[in-house]
């Protein structure tokens, strides 16, 4: 199962963690983890080079895990907050449509 943690602080979002593999099918046809990996992509990019601002991202491939962290505060903070939940939104939209492949935490 795939997991996503969306980090909070009162109302904005720190940052995500994406950890771990759908198991909807084998590697290379898994359309779960494809979508998966093509949203986090995409917010990834926005935010650190659309946006300019320098989220810390660690990524451990053994672990199969994305770790994105916010600086304290950017200039681009409310183009930022609607990138991160724009990417909220579809991975929960994709765990309504494969619930036992994906789950959506806030944490």
């Amino acid at each position: 199962m795939t997991r996503c943690e969306f980090f909070t602080e009162e109302d904005r979002i720190t940052g995500f963690s994406v950890s771990g593999h759908s198991g909807y099918a084998e590697t290379g046809s898994d359309i779960v983890c494809a979508a998966v990996s093509a949203v986090v992509t995409m917010a990834e990019a926005t935010i650190n080079d659309v946006c300019g601002a320098k989220a810390k991202v660690r990524v451990k491939k053994e672990d199969a895990r994305i770790t994105l962290t916010l600086p304290a505060s950017c200039d681009e903070e409310e183009a930022v907050q609607a990138v991160l939940a724009g990417m909220m939104i579809t991975l929960c939209s994709l765990r309504d449509d494969y619930p036992d492949y994906i789950e959506v935490l806030e944490v």
